[in-house]
């Protein structure tokens, strides 16, 4: 089985990315005479699976065939017939399987249901990529809980605001529509009660079409101190959830009479306990979260163990003075062996913009949490 047929299916699943949830991202080829007759991906939650997209398009050619999928193919009636079944029925030769789907319905399940009925079944061609594609997926069936990005601009020393906590704008034109990108491709973004006070963001993806789907804008407010003229619950986007910890019924009615929806969570500390919310959002089918602020949330994420990846925007500027870092009051090690570290490091330069455009750019450092 040749890698760059899987290479192929892996970059169909890619443009699906933000469409599919709750189900993971799925691409599939069909190859016959070492050439692809047909290809397709799974485009939406409730639609036709990759594999069944592309024998759909190969017809009676299946026949014989070859089929590279990027997650084990189903065997169990969901919202969709088993793939297993319609794989057998168009003839399919040899299957190659990039990564076991962890869900418990499927887990190796799809794999003997074919070897049962005399498919020859080749696993493991190109899992490691397979696995990233799917990682908030595979987090969300394994653990119950979202795959949480960290997101955070900052100058050069560290700070995502000046003294007066003013952060627009850190980070320039050009990152800010990354950010963006990023928001359409999450189930949620999630910030807390301050940033919104400071900022009123809208916390909406302003990418693409206007039909795409849109994330839920969470934020933590334990005495819902948001304000019902707040932007974030009067402007386009996905829905508004307010999570707190309090049962005042004046202040909930208002919000709800603006078109928010109250998540009551448990206290801890006198704040929304985000473990607790991490629950609560799974449960409402939240797979992947994007944490925007501020310092005291990201602050509390990070000591719990909560984020796994960051996706750190800095700028060429310096703040000093009494600027706030985005981990002040936070003791996450008190001696360095014990700092968090971040592994598979990547390191992008998003150039500058408008009238600074020939001017150095923002630094987008990527990388995982060390758990």
């Amino acid at each position: 089985m040749k890698p760059e047929f899987m290479t192929r299916a892996l970059q169909l699943a890619e443009t699906a990315r933000g469409r599919t949830s709750p189900n993971p991202m799925v691409g599939a080829v069909i190859v016959k005479g070492n050439r692809i007759i047909a290809e397709g991906f799974h485009q939406k939650a409730g639609g036709d699976h990759a594999e069944i997209v592309a024998l759909k398009k190969a017809k009676d050619a299946a026949k014989g065939a070859s089929l590279y999928v990027t997650l084990e193919p189903c065997c169990h009636h969901g919202k969709t017939p088993p793939c297993t079944d319609a794989i057998i029925k168009a003839g399919i030769k040899k299957v190659a399987i990039a990564a076991q789907d962890p869900n418990p319905l499927v887990c190796g399940k799809g794999t003997a249901q074919l070897k049962k009925a005399g498919v020859a079944v080749f696993q493991g061609l190109l899992q490691k990529e397979a696995k990233k594609l799917n990682e908030a997926y595979n987090k969300f069936i394994t653990e119950k809980i979202p795959f949480v990005t960290l997101k955070v601009a900052l100058s050069l020393d560290g700070k995502m605001a000046d003294s007066a906590g003013v952060s627009k704008w850190i980070s320039n034109e050009n990152s800010r529509q990354k950010v963006h990108e990023m928001r359409a491709s999450s189930d949620a973004v999630l910030v807390g009660v301050n940033t919104l006070l400071n900022d009123n963001p809208r916390l909406n993806a302003r990418v693409g079409k206007k039909s795409d789907r849109q994330p839920v804008r969470v934020v933590a407010d334990s005495s819902l101190r948001t304000p019902p003229t707040a932007r974030i619950l009067h402007s386009a986007g996905g829905e508004v959830w307010i999570a707190t910890t309090s049962d005042d019924q004046k202040k909930i009615k208002s919000l709800e009479d603006e078109g928010a929806k109250i998540i009551r969570v448990e206290e801890k500390n006198k704040r929304v306990d985000l473990k607790a919310l991490m629950k609560e959002l799974a449960k409402r089918g939240i797979v992947s979260l994007l944490l925007e602020g501020g310092a005291s949330m990201i602050g509390d994420a990070m000591k719990n163990d909560m984020v796994d990846k960051m996706a750190l925007f800095y700028a060429p500027l310096i703040i000093g003075g009494e600027g706030r870092y985005s981990l002040a009051g936070t003791d996450m090690a008190k001696d360095l062996p014990k700092a968090s570290r971040l592994l598979e490091l990547s390191v992008t330069t998003i150039p500058a913009d408008g009238p600074a455009k020939n001017s150095v750019g923002d630094v987008l450092v990527e990388g995982y949490v060390k758990k």
